[in-house]
């Protein structure tokens, strides 16, 4: 099949019904790039705020001690943040700062809330990319406003009410 029949549409029949019957991802209400925003600063507060407050200076004897065992500290941080985000996910597809503004995370093939391996994949994909700032303008070029660590892992952002 050539581009400029396509272009024109001019497509043969037999052509025209392999055409349509790819498999096509169905339409989502898919969640804006500034409602996920408020929600990732909403879960900041109340998820990675104590969790950060805790290690720091409970466990970590305060800024000097994180500071001089970073790495360590670190994952402190990031694998209780990852366990409870990765819950959450399973559970009921929100977060905290989800639910406050009607998102919900869903698994892209199946419309459902994702499961273990895809929600834990979306975490680590996102801390990736979040602290290598690769793949954090994605969402503004894209019309679905999926991000790079969505895409990666199979996810999408939907707004649960209108």
């Amino acid at each position: 099949m050539r581009w400029r029949n396509v272009k024109q549409n001019k497509i043969p029949e037999k052509e025209k019904k392999t055409f349509q019957s790819e498999k096509s991802v169905p339409q989502y209400p898919f969640a804006g790039v500034f409602d996920k925003l408020k929600a990732f600063i909403t879960d900041s507060f109340l998820l990675a705020m104590p969790i950060f407050y805790i290690v720091i200076y409970l466990i970590m004897n305060g800024r000097e001690g994180f500071r001089e065992h970073m790495l360590v500290g670190w994952l402190y941080i990031l694998i209780p943040l990852g366990i409870i985000i990765t819950l959450f996910y399973v559970k009921t597809g929100q977060t905290p700062g989800y639910k406050a503004y009607d998102l919900k995370v869903i698994d892209i093939q199946t419309g459902e809330k994702p499961g273990w391996i895809l929600a834990l994949l979306r975490f680590l994909y996102f801390n990736f990319l979040f602290f290598t700032f690769f793949g954090l303008f994605v969402p503004l070029f894209r019309k679905d406003h999926r991000g790079l660590h969505d895409l990666l892992s199979g996810t999408a952002v939907i707004k649960t009410t209108s």
